[in-house]
């Protein structure tokens, strides 16, 4: 609400959408049985997951946003791990800045990440009620965090140093990191990760 006005949502900008040429299909209007949904509404998100089960989608990952223990949008995620939807999902770090221009560049800075060790300990120690979940995705009985970029970490390797050695060492065992290649595209190694994950439809 201040920042982008009351109730704003996702949805504000979509009803916005204008035709650009003939028989150009705009605004596109959501399904019925979902409409202009909510995803505060753990009811909505059995329903997608549902949706999604039937078409083949394993699980989901969710966006992750923690600006050094400041955590935006997180109702969805809180409320879908008090329930019982039985769907795997998994946590992406959304690890830019936040800004009027929508693209985590600098310019009308909302919000900024503040990276510090002790900052990359509390990340850890804090995703780990998600991570410790049995719904929570594994590769090889590893869980599966993704880092949306890692570039922009003072030192992506040692952050995951620190959170390797934090699972160890909390019973949560191995853990699992990954990227989406969205704007970063090096071997994941560079960072200290275990895989690179493709990013379509993005720089294609």
């Amino acid at each position: 609400d201040k920042w982008w006005g009351t109730g704003f949502t996702e949805w504000t900008n979509v009803k916005k959408a204008m035709p650009k040429f003939t028989n150009h299909y705009q605004p596109h209007v959501p399904l019925d049985s979902l409409g202009y949904y909510n995803l505060s509404d753990v009811e909505v998100m059995r329903y997608q997951t549902k949706l999604a089960a039937n078409h083949g989608i394993y699980g989901f990952s969710f966006y992750f946003y923690w600006f050094a223990g400041k955590r935006l949008l997180e109702t969805p995620l809180l409320n879908y791990l008090k329930s019982n939807i039985s769907f795997p999902f998994c946590l992406t770090w959304a690890n830019e800045n936040w800004s009027k221009r929508w693209d985590g560049m600098n310019n009308d800075l909302l919000i900024s990440q503040q990276h510090s060790d002790v900052d990359d300990v509390q990340f850890i120690e804090y995703l780990s009620k998600y991570i410790k979940d049995d719904r929570y995705i594994r590769i090889n009985g590893r869980p599966l965090i993704l880092v949306y970029r890692p570039s922009l970490l003072p030192n992506a390797a040692m952050t995951a140093l620190r959170w390797r050695h934090y699972a160890r060492n909390h019973g949560i065992g191995e853990i699992y990191l990954a990227y989406p290649q969205s704007f970063d595209k090096v071997d994941p190694k560079v960072y200290n990760f275990d895989a690179a994950i493709e990013f379509p439809p993005l720089n294609m």
